[in-house]
């Protein structure tokens, strides 16, 4: 099971996204809102999923995507927000987030978009391994050394 931690401003949307990820099968470990002390708590964590509503996508909303990028290399990160503009979306997709989760949450959507995330790093794992000649290693290792 995957280990996953929310990270949101709002605990009504914690709690219901922590609920989806629950019932779809995903390990939440921990969640909190997304001041400085906050985010350190869950990257001690060493999740293999975060889904982090960074507030406004300004510096300090992204650098909040940096500081878990850095820390948790590996780690498969969604950006979750009521609204997503392309810039947005284009300039966090090259800060390493994975996918984007969309409020309010329907929660088929929710575990689809991460499911497809999960499936596509494996690929991209399984390729990776046959071009270097190793064996390719199970799907849910996704990150267990982050």
């Amino acid at each position: 099971m995957l280990k996953v931690v929310v990270i949101d401003g709002n605990a009504i949307s914690r709690n219901l996204l922590t609920s989806v990820l629950l019932n779809g099968g995903f390990d939440v470990v921990g969640d909190s809102n997304p001041s400085p002390a906050g985010i350190a708590g869950m990257i001690k964590l060493k999740p293999q999923i975060v889904c982090i509503d960074i507030g406004a996508a300004d510096d300090e909303g992204l650098a909040r995507i940096d500081t878990l990028r850095h820390a948790l290399p590996k780690t498969l990160l969604f950006l979750v927000s009521g609204q997503f503009d392309p810039l947005t979306v284009q300039t966090a997709a090259g800060r390493g987030v994975h996918g984007f989760i969309v409020k309010p949450f329907k929660p088929e959507t929710v575990l689809k978009t991460i499911r497809n995330a999960v499936i596509k790093l494996a690929r991209q794992h399984r390729q990776a391994a046959a071009q270097d000649g190793a064996a390719p290693d199970d799907a849910a290792s996704v990150s267990d050394d982050s």
